[in-house]
């Protein structure tokens, strides 16, 4: 599993990417809140009405076979990117098993 964290402002892009990706079936989007190293403990400053203290980010899924993890960093990467801090991070988790519900089929056929 790919897991990133980007700017809210980038997360039409990057799901812009993963749809140009005919491999990629599926992601998830959830809003999360969290700081970096890059700011002082218990800055106030703003930037796109939001204060950097507890920044918003959008945490991306993507459930992809293990051939597809480089193409979604890259594609993910590319699209999020802006150069400056707080773009965020990409990290890939292990899964172990995976059963789709409708159908009953696991691992790869459930990916």
């Amino acid at each position: 599993m790919v897991v990133a964290y980007v700017q809210s402002v980038m997360a039409d892009a990057v799901v812009d990417a993963l749809h140009a990706m005919p491999e990629v079936t599926g992601a998830t989007l959830t809003r999360a809140q969290g700081f970096g190293r890059g700011r002082a403990k218990g800055s106030t400053a703003v930037a796109e009405g939001e204060f950097f203290g507890t920044r918003v980010k959008v945490r991306v899924e993507v459930l992809v076979q293990d051939h597809l993890v480089a193409r979604v960093i890259e594609a993910v990467t590319h699209a999020a990117h802006t150069g400056n801090p707080g773009d965020g991070k990409i990290c890939v988790l292990p899964v172990e098993h995976v059963v789709r519900l409708r159908t009953g089929e696991t691992d790869d056929q459930a990916v």
